[in-house]
């Protein structure tokens, strides 16, 4: 990109959206200003325009994000090309499988759902459009950490500020590069207890038809009923079908 085509005050606005967090929820101009390396004036300037535009809300000395921010996110969710053109297939797996199947896409260290399909019986089981989780947790994240190179493995590694949703998350970074590097000789992912006790995640990478990576298909399922072995029995093949069909469309 042309350094003179760069409008800094937007890079600086989004950068200042992006500070907040799960651990940063509210914060004065100084701090914003300390998480986004901006003087205090600059972060206190760029708090108040985006109050003004109705994506902070604010008391006077704290800001948050207001639910407005969600209109960006929902504008992604129903432009998306990809999103469309998977949902279908989706269906199908979510009927087949009488399970919740997922589109995903990776987003730095995190991956985040763009499309789901639950079975027509009724569950409460998976996660929302829209939502992320720490990609080495699931089977979709698995996935596309393992189509990384391996500069970008280490590189993601090393960010990666370790979460223990579970007894059985994977807390060390070591065994995170051994099981990442064993996904990509085994060309599928398997996550079982790293985000909830009870259940399991299946992925495969979703590439197009010259090999790129455009994100993972995945199924959510319960580990109460059946073994591993059956599991995978039962879902890869489905998943791998899919991608295949996938591939010229992409």
């Amino acid at each position: 990109m042309n350094p003179n085509d760069k409008i800094e005050g937007v890079a600086r606005g989004l950068g200042v959206l992006e500070a907040f967090s799960e651990a940063r929820p509210r914060m004065t101009a100084q701090q914003t200003a300390d998480c986004t390396g901006l003087t205090r004036t600059a972060a206190r300037r760029q708090l108040l325009t985006l109050a003004h535009l109705g994506y902070l809300a604010t008391d006077g000395k704290l800001y948050w994000l207001s639910s407005r921010v969600l209109r960006l996110a929902q504008a992604f969710l129903d432009s998306s090309r990809l999103a469309r053109i998977v949902q279908p297939y989706l269906q199908r797996i979510a009927q087949g499988l009488q399970e919740t199947a997922y589109m995903s896409v990776l987003d730095g260290v995190d991956v985040i759902y763009i499309a789901r399909q639950g079975p027509s019986r009724a569950t409460s089981t998976g996660y929302g459009a829209g939502e992320r989780l720490p990609s080495p947790l699931t089977a979709a994240g698995l996935v596309m950490l393992s189509h990384l190179s391996d500069a970008e493995q280490t590189h993601l590694i090393e960010k990666y500020e370790i979460k223990n949703f579970t007894s059985e998350t994977i807390s060390d970074k070591a065994l995170l590069a051994i099981t990442i590097k064993n996904t990509r000789t085994q060309g599928w992912a398997i996550s079982e207890r790293q985000v909830d006790m009870n259940y399991r995640g299946i992925a495969v990478p979703l590439l197009d038809h010259k090999g790129t990576l455009h994100g993972a298909l995945s199924v959510t399922i319960s580990l109460v009923h059946e073994e591993r072995e059956a599991a995978v029995k039962r879902v890869l093949p489905i998943l791998r079908d899919t991608a295949n069909s996938l591939r010229n469309l992409i």
